[in-house]
């Protein structure tokens, strides 16, 4: 069923695309932002965003609406305008193997002196432009008015919360490790990735079916769990992946210092005289591969990889047991449970 809903995702993001121009002149305004836009927004991705929205929404419908799909990719759209962004924080060159859009834009700048701003600068703005789009592809839906209201408020704060994420993370990645607590990462984990990827896609969907306010909220349940879940397997691919399966050297995420589940539990668990190796390095800035893997191999020691699983399988085991409690229908509950069973698999 997802395969067939994706599918179906991006035969309307093409669509979409083709039509960006007679619904926003953008070629006319500038034919670089509109090549630029549509060549980023049609790159292969999961599109998990999307398909949990539309999922959301026919497990509670009785009919579904026209638009419905073009409404749905408001979601990759609001996905692009993250990642758009977030390679510019993280100093990423690469977005779905291809130049992240900064880089992209950056070659196309005239080499003249006198130029005052880069490609990142244009990247900003060609976000806030896609952005706009999200929240217009969005009102596409032949929904009641009050119905597509509240599920547009939830479409703004997963957008609202993802930032904030995004920002308390760059505060936490400034703290020494042992000034760090487990809330704190766990909170990170809930703006970033859980709210902004499984629980707001799937609660707009039902609230745009009409679905009852206690069942809207056992979704956002079931979505936080699950979403959780993913980041700590994310954080583990990330850290003991093989760095050719991943597309990047599997020790970006501890030299980035980020504040994981994984380094957490390393530095509570480990030796007095580990944590000042591991304090050492993480304040280094610049560690080189020795130094990382000598982190590595404290996370290792300290069974920290043992606990994350042990985190993801207790977090599942919760998502399963709501998502039996709510009323969305049963051939789209088995979608959901076939779908976290493959994402979640460590």
């Amino acid at each position: 069923m997802f395969l067939k809903i994706k599918k179906r995702i991006d035969r309307e993001l093409k669509e979409y695309s083709l039509g960006i121009e007679k619904t926003y002149h953008l070629n006319s305004l500038s034919p670089l932002l509109f090549k630029s836009i549509k060549e980023y927004i049609l790159r292969e991705g999961k599109r998990v965003r999307p398909i949990l929205f539309c999922i959301g929404y026919l497990g509670f419908s009785k009919k579904p609406s026209a638009g419905l799909f073009r409404s749905a990719i408001s979601l990759e759209l609001l996905h692009d305008f993250m990642l758009i962004h977030d390679d510019i924080i993280d100093k990423s060159d690469i977005r779905r193997g291809k130049p992240a859009m900064h880089v992209m834009l950056n070659k196309k700048i005239p080499k003249n002196k006198g130029i005052k701003f880069n490609g990142q600068d244009m990247a900003i703005v060609t976000g806030d432009v896609i952005y706009a789009m999200a929240l217009d592809a969005f009102l596409s839906i032949k929904e009641e008015p009050k119905r597509k209201e509240l599920a547009l408020k939830k479409l703004i704060l997963a957008a609202l919360y993802t930032g904030s994420g995004e920002f308390i993370e760059l505060l936490l990645g400034a703290k020494q490790i042992d000034k760090v607590n487990k809330n704190e990462v766990y909170k990170i984990y809930d703006y970033k990735t859980a709210n902004y990827t499984f629980a707001s896609p799937l609660a707009m969907g039902a609230t745009l079916a009409g679905a009852d306010k206690k069942q809207i909220l056992k979704l956002l349940q079931y979505g936080m769990c699950l979403g959780r879940a993913f980041q700590i397997k994310d954080d583990i691919i990330g850290t003991f992946a093989k760095s050719s399966e991943i597309g990047k050297s599997n020790l970006t995420d501890l030299a980035e210092a980020k504040k994981t589940i994984l380094l957490w539990h390393a530095y509570n668990n480990c030796s007095g005289g580990e944590k000042k190796i591991m304090k050492k390095i993480l304040s280094m800035g610049c560690a080189g591969r020795a130094e990382l893997k000598q982190i590595r191999s404290i996370i290792l020691k300290s069974k920290s990889l043992r606990y994350a699983k042990d985190e993801i399988k207790s977090l599942i085991d919760r998502s399963r047991r709501i998502l039996v409690s709510t009323k969305i229908k049963h051939h789209y509950r088995k979608a959901l449970e076939d779908f976290s069973e493959k994402i979640l698999k460590v």
